[in-house]
């Protein structure tokens, strides 16, 4: 069994600590432009999103990445798509290729998207409310729900 991040939509206040946590864990500093998790927010129903890299079993990102710098691994018991900064030439190729819009570019040059934290993520361990977690889950059970992620996507999209 491999580990996943799971969100829980009914516990999630829009708190934002997660992306504090994370843009602090990578940058050294509070700023949710540089999280890897994004709270999307809608104050009209007062509902967040927590948005962030699904991790996907067929990467697009993977796919159109000119150089070969992002690549899929397993760390930790936890199965990530992970960009290697020495090979990518910061193209955005993989921005545009991710449905979610988990990957950006950076000031750097290169993009950035989740890493799970090398299997302890950060996100997990300050959400206060308990909308994040990191646990075991089935892989086919993952796979179930991509496939479903992708069609409220492509439904989306059409609309």
């Amino acid at each position: 069994m491999a580990k996943a991040l799971l969100v829980n939509l009914d516990k999630c206040t829009g708190c934002r600590s997660c992306e504090l946590a994370c843009s602090f864990k990578h940058h050294g500093e509070f700023n949710p432009s540089k999280s890897n998790i994004q709270v999307s927010i809608f104050t009209e129903n007062a509902f967040y999103v927590p948005m962030v890299c699904t991790q996907c079993d067929k990467p697009f990102c993977g796919e159109v990445c000119p150089t070969g710098a992002i690549y899929a691994a397993e760390t930790n018991g936890a199965y990530v798509v992970l960009v290697d900064k020495e090979k990518c030439v910061g193209c955005k190729m993989c921005t545009l290729a991710c449905p979610f819009g988990a990957i950006t570019y950076q000031s750097n040059g290169c993009v950035q998207k989740c890493n799970l934290c090398e299997g302890n993520p950060e996100c997990v361990t300050f959400c206060i409310p308990g909308a994040l977690e990191f646990k075991d889950w089935e892989l086919r059970t993952a796979r179930k729900s991509r496939t479903y992620a992708e069609k409220i996507y492509h439904q989306k999209e059409a609309d």
